[in-house]
């Protein structure tokens, strides 16, 4: 891959329409053609031998809800194979979608309803959990976060909805955002209360919770825990914040620390703060976690209580990295960083009001601008395993940059009709890119060979 890297960028140059159709492009293979969705999740979509790409069949990005369908296709061959399809599904639920592939095992994870959905329980964010699927046994759920939204709650089950898996470079831990069914049903009745989304890990260590008919509740394969502290009403001014959201993971094995050793596990993600004037802005924070997740701070429940929500772990330790005037801004994505931990990638306007890429330390300090398109960034981001592209969707192309010399270069022909949407994914060993084009209004998978 170094050597294809390097030539990467001896034939890349600052772009415009003329330049870069001269520019010999990766070829471009459309893999699928069903008169259905095939959506592609915002990162981890390839298996680990890089041989299928895994998606859901939503036709719609907010229809979760309605979709009823995991299916992965071979890269060479286009073969399709159903990996998981929900029972009783209707428009109300369970509904399935947002499938990653554990980068070491035959394993995919995705956002699964709660199975009693119906018109008075639809799927919702708080109504949703985490099921893998073990490729070489389609069909066969396994609850990967336990669930007990009945009291007294159980330390490692959460009590709600989770949503939008990552999975460590080990395949061991898996980071997600939360929101608490509890305190949702208390909002409903206390104006001072408030359903806040914040950021949960799973870690090894299975959970055990005693099921009923009701089908509300499930043990887990994971020991899960909230760690982003929010709150109804931040200090204006402070570092508090009321929502925690669009999180990924630093480093493989996190990044290090000021006093030179090594933080083994972080997650970073954006955070609404309220500032001097008591404005809603979003801030870039981190979450350095501790190894052991499963001791609580006294008097502060994991699982929380009745009248009050999850808490974060001992030894967790929250921090907010940027101060950037106004927060930063555009479309919605997940951080995303090197994997050494040392830089953290994200989406904000620049003088000109252009999304462009910009990156920060895990330690804070400077932000540093790493796109300089004269187009916005058009969705999530995603980093090459080598460290040394960025690749994302802008000007209705597929777009990658060199991180370090901020040099940009266009894979796909500019196509306004079918133009690609969502995350552009690389493959395991950086010699593939796929992505969404809507053909005949459905979404569709192209794979770039690079």
């Amino acid at each position: 891959m170094k050597g294809a890297a390097v030539s990467l960028i001896l034939l890349t140059m600052t772009f415009t329409e003329s330049c870069a159709s001269r520019e010999k492009r990766p070829v471009d293979i459309q893999l699928t053609d069903g008169t259905y969705g095939h959506f592609l999740n915002s990162t981890q979509v390839f298996s680990p031998d890089d041989q299928w790409i895994v998606y859901d069949t939503r036709n719609d990005d907010g229809a979760i809800g309605k979709t009823s369908s995991i299916e992965m296709v071979h890269v060479h061959t286009k073969e399709i194979r159903v990996l998981y399809t929900t029972q009783h599904q209707t428009d109300f639920g369970p509904g399935v979608g947002a499938a990653t592939y554990s980068p070491v095992a035959p394993r995919v994870l995705f956002i699964h309803g709660i199975r009693n959905a119906s018109e008075s329980k639809p799927y919702g964010m708080t109504r949703r959990t985490g099921v893998a699927v073990d490729t070489d046994n389609p069909g066969i759920p396994v609850f990967m976060d336990a669930r007990d939204i009945r009291p007294p709650y159980t330390p490692g089950a959460l009590r709600g909805g989770t949503h939008a898996y990552s999975w460590s470079a080990d395949g061991e831990w898996i980071c997600f955002t939360y929101n608490d069914d509890v305190i949702a049903q208390r909002a409903g009745t206390d104006p001072d209360v408030k359903d806040l989304r914040t950021i949960a890990v799973m870690a090894p260590g299975r959970v055990t919770v005693a099921e009923d008919t009701s089908l509300e509740n499930n043990s887990g394969e994971k020991f899960s825990v909230v760690v982003a502290a929010v709150t109804e009403n931040p200090v204006p001014g402070s570092d508090e914040i009321d929502k925690a959201f669009d999180e990924g993971w630093v480093g493989k094995n996190g990044y290090q620390a000021s006093n030179g050793q090594r933080q083994s596990r972080a997650v970073a993600f954006q955070g609404n703060v309220r500032n001097g004037h008591n404005a809603t802005e979003t801030q870039i924070f981190i979450a350095d976690i501790p190894d052991n997740v499963t001791i609580a701070v006294p008097g502060k429940p994991l699982e929380g209580t009745e009248t009050t929500r999850p808490n974060v772990p001992e030894g967790c330790r929250q921090r907010r990295l940027t101060f950037i005037e106004g927060g930063i801004s555009g479309p919605r994505h997940w951080l995303k960083s090197l994997a050494d931990g040392s830089l953290i990638l994200f989406l904000h306007k620049d003088e000109k009001g252009i999304t462009q890429v910009y990156g920060v330390s895990p330690l804070g300090g400077n932000i540093r601008q790493v796109t300089f398109n004269d187009f916005s960034v058009q969705g999530t981001i995603n980093i090459s395993p080598d460290d040394q592209f960025v690749s994302y969707v802008a000007d209705e192309s597929v777009f990658i940059t060199d991180i370090a010399e901020g040099i940009s270069r266009r894979l796909t022909v500019r196509n306004e009709m079918e133009r690609p949407e969502g995350a552009v994914v690389w493959s395991n060993n950086g010699k593939m890119l796929a992505y969404n084009r809507r053909v005949n209004g459905y979404y569709q998978l192209f794979l770039l060979h690079m």
